[in-house]
């Protein structure tokens, strides 16, 4: 988180926290620190049910008649909304480009906002607030990292995608290199979503789970079996106004639990307070290391390449780019979504912050009340705003909606890129629009099913926490790397690219898994912020007497791991890149290097576009030619390709044009 750079560290950034707690076992209490005995003085003590105190959960509040409304109704609209595209739209999801693409004449407004809500997942909105809680506000400064990978989006890569039309970002890869390339690349996509996804319902249905009493069993089939319907009928149009739908709830839920909590604390300058006497406030940890775990400079700059690889590469966020009418409003959708995904997440960090402010003198953790550090805002939300009707259920509509919009952009991106890249080249004959989009129905469907089932494995299997969060850092570095190769470096072939592609993901994996081995055998710990129990005065005498200090053992010595383990997980991505990049240019010169000028120009970003366009026209003076235009193609394999391409396009544009024709006497 997600948020998260991007869904992989998000993932790694939960494990770490549920690692702390779970794996590690290691307590960080201080019983006798001085730090926030001054500000034990603020109030009276209260009484044990007022909120902030400490509660068992059985004295919690429970969801209401109000909540489960306000919960059913959020997924009842997204089912309405699925059905309304599906069967009563004028325009029907009967084609590839209407299922993909929402026939490109979508507003700016409802896919900016499924662009938002697809980024910011369950795991970001309960994640962030703890990483602020354990271990300090330094993870605020990915803002800056956010910000540059939206001038980075729109520079680089939006340019090359929009001027391609293609309909997954993996087909570029095919035109630029071969179709080795491109599978590379989707599969890369397909088993890191195929995994992510099952994490993202997951974890949110166990926060529901936890204030609800809802059997966890019962809940994750009916959310899931609702987000299955109007993904696979309705299509890129109902996912985008669902998205909008559950983006509005997200934000709604976020923030009046965030305004109660501070009212309820005391406002924010003694959020601010407590905060800075545990000395969680920490902006510029200057450390230069890249095996400190956060700093300014791996999480300003190292994260913004994790994060720009999941919004400008990545399969469903290129579809809703290529989705507006035109570049320039695909540029405001970038912005908008830049600035909403900056404010979700301040909110998120600050709901940190509060959180501590809140339990500043009786940790929950530690006292067991709560099992693991992601528990807290849930049990936050039922503590604090647990009087207020209906509240609970628009934070758990919230939280979920967020969960359901990034499994409707997987399963809705998942079924293009299959039937595009595996299933379509081996049909024989023309494939219908009608059949394709029929199919990809029944493959997002299908999809979805299975992630249903592996929501059930990840229930059983602790240790897939741990291997989602690994793969994701596998993977991303890997992903940009290829992209790069082809947009960045006309000399990269597609030998080179393949095999800096495989190397990327074999070095990553032995980075990312191996650092994982060794936290679980205790070999890594990561430095928390300071808690106290001193208040912990209502708590029942039992459970105050069972929390005491490990006895003294002899120490144990243990061997080091390797100095790579203490790589910042930050950072994974810019490795993974550096590797692709090293390796993919020196196979590309031991293979011979690709001749730019057998280039299609379309292909590099802008700025490389811009050398050699430059380059060319002054080489075809001093040679009398006439100057090299963009879109000349020297390459006859490419040229067909591009020519195919473009032939598709041109029939789905027939078609569309003959179904609106048919449908004009029905409308009149």
């Amino acid at each position: 988180m997600s948020g998260d750079g991007g869904f992989g560290e998000d993932l790694i950034m939960v494990d770490e926290q549920l690692s702390s707690s779970t794996l590690r076992g290691d307590s960080f209490i201080s019983p006798s620190s001085p730090l926030l005995m001054d500000d034990l003085s603020l109030g009276p003590d209260t009484p044990s049910t007022t909120p902030g105190t400490a509660q068992l959960p059985s004295q919690l509040a429970m969801f209401g008649l109000l909540d489960y409304t306000v919960f059913s109704a959020m997924l009842a609209m997204s089912a309405l909304i699925g059905v309304y595209f599906a069967f009563f739209a004028k325009q029907k999801q009967n084609t590839t480009a209407e299922y993909l693409m929402g026939g490109k004449k979508m507003g700016i407004f409802p896919v900016s906002m499924s662009l938002i809500a697809s980024y910011i997942s369950g795991i970001t909105l309960l994640g962030m607030p703890a990483e602020i809680y354990v271990y300090g506000t330094q993870y605020w400064s990915v803002l800056i990292a956010i910000l540059l990978m939206s001038i980075g989006c729109g520079v680089f890569f939006l340019p090359v995608f929009y001027k391609l039309q293609l309909n997954t970002s993996y087909e570029y890869l095919q035109l630029r290199f071969d179709r080795r390339v491109r599978l590379l690349g989707s599969f890369l996509y397909i088993i890191s979503t195929l995994l992510y996804i099952p994490i993202v319902v997951y974890i949110p249905a166990l926060a529901f789970s936890q204030v609800t009493g809802v059997n966890l069993h019962l809940v994750t089939p009916l959310v899931c079996l609702v987000c299955i319907f109007y993904t696979s009928l309705g299509g890129m149009k109902a996912v985008v106004w669902t998205d909008a739908l559950q983006t509005i709830l997200m934000f709604g839920g976020a923030i009046v639990v965030v305004v109660v909590g501070t009212v309820a604390v005391g406002g924010i300058d003694v959020v601010w307070r407590r905060s800075e006497m545990s000395e969680r406030i920490e902006f510029f940890n200057m450390d230069p290391s890249p095996t400190v775990r956060h700093t300014f400079w791996n999480i300003a700059f190292g994260s913004f390449f994790g994060w720009i690889t999941h919004i400008s590469v990545n399969q469903g966020m290129v579809q809703r780019f290529l989705a507006m009418p035109s570049i320039n409003k695909a540029r405001i959708m970038l912005f908008i979504f830049c600035v909403g995904v900056m404010v979700i997440v301040s909110v998120s960090c600050y709901t940190g912050l509060l959180i501590y402010a809140t339990y500043h003198d009786c940790d929950r953790v530690t006292t067991k009340i709560i099992h693991a550090s992601d528990q807290l805002l849930p049990y936050f939300v039922m503590d604090v705003t647990g009087f207020i009707p209906g509240l609970p259920g628009l934070f758990m509509a919230g939280v979920f909606s967020a969960a359901l919009s990034s499994m409707s952009t997987g399963l809705n991106s998942m079924a293009g890129v299959i039937f595009e890249d595996y299933i379509k080249p081996r049909l024989s004959g023309k494939v219908s629009e009608a059949r394709a989009s029929l199919m990809m129905k029944i493959i997002c469907a299908a999809i979805g099913v299975f992630c249903v089932c592996m929501v059930f494995i990840v229930e059983n299997l602790g240790g897939v926490l741990q291997v989602s969060g690994s793969l994701g850092g596998v993977t991303n570095g890997p992903m940009l790397g290829i992209f790069t190769l082809g947009m960045f470096f006309p000399w990269a072939n597609s030998i080179g690219t393949f095999v800096g592609g495989v190397a990327g993901l074999l070095v990553m994996s032995w980075i990312s898994f191996g650092t994982q081995a060794a936290i679980a055998a205790k070999l890594i710990t990561f430095p928390k912020k300071p808690v106290s129990v001193a208040g912990c005065t209502h708590l029942y005498p039992d459970a105050l007497s069972s929390i005491v200090d490990d006895p003294l053992l002899p120490v144990e010595v243990q061997e080091e791991p390797l100095s790579i383990y203490n790589l910042s997980y930050t950072l994974y991505s810019l490795t993974g890149l550096v590797v692709v990049l090293v390796v993919g240019m020196l196979v590309s010169y031991v293979t011979g290097f690709q001749d730019p000028e057998q280039l299609d120009l379309d292909l590099l970003t802008p700025p490389i576009q811009r050398f050699f366009r430059k380059k060319g026209d002054e080489q075809g003076k001093a040679n009398g030619r006439p100057a090299r235009a963009n879109g000349d193609v020297e390459n006859p394999k490419l040229m067909e390709a591009l020519l195919s391409s473009a032939d598709n396009d041109d029939k789905r544009g027939r078609t569309e044009q003959q179904g609106a024709t048919d449908e004009e006497p029905q409308a009149s």
